[in-house]
């Protein structure tokens, strides 16, 4: 690692985690405060959006608590990327794990970029895509 800077690939899971009081509430926002860079994908941006407006639409989430929300969303530590998985790599990855759709395709995307960032880790609290990141080497 570069000046012992972590870079953190961040699912959804992980990003949800930090907004909304769940069992993995302290860990995130332990990670969240992990000086380091931290990334959030167009995808994890889309689905915890997506998550935020279900619970205002379905009134688990009061109008009130959804705009601080998407605040605290937009303020966290997270740089966002423009970033897609490499091609090559989603379909080995796919047959090696057993993933949705969307959890592999954050595979392949932090996989992709551990080409150009070795110390990346991928935050994630889904069982099968942990299991899955440190088969890959993405678990530091």
């Amino acid at each position: 690692m570069k000046d012992n800077l972590r870079s953190i690939y961040w699912d959804t899971s992980a990003v949800l985690s930090v907004l909304f009081k769940d069992s993995h509430t302290a860990e995130a926002r332990t990670w969240a405060d992990e000086q380091g860079v931290h990334f959030i994908s167009t995808l994890a941006y889309a689905e915890t959006c997506a998550v935020m407006q279900r619970m205002q639409r379905e009134d688990i989430l009061a109008e009130i608590l959804t705009k601080a929300t998407f605040e605290a969303l937009e303020e966290g530590p997270w740089r966002r990327l423009n970033v897609w998985p490499d091609w090559a790599i989603v379909r080995p990855l796919s047959e090696k794990w057993s993933l949705r759709g969307a959890d592999l395709w954050h595979l392949a995307t932090a996989k992709s970029l551990q080409k150009d960032l070795p110390e990346l880790s991928l935050l994630t609290f889904d069982a099968q895509l942990l299991k899955a990141a440190q088969g890959e080497g993405l678990i530091h």
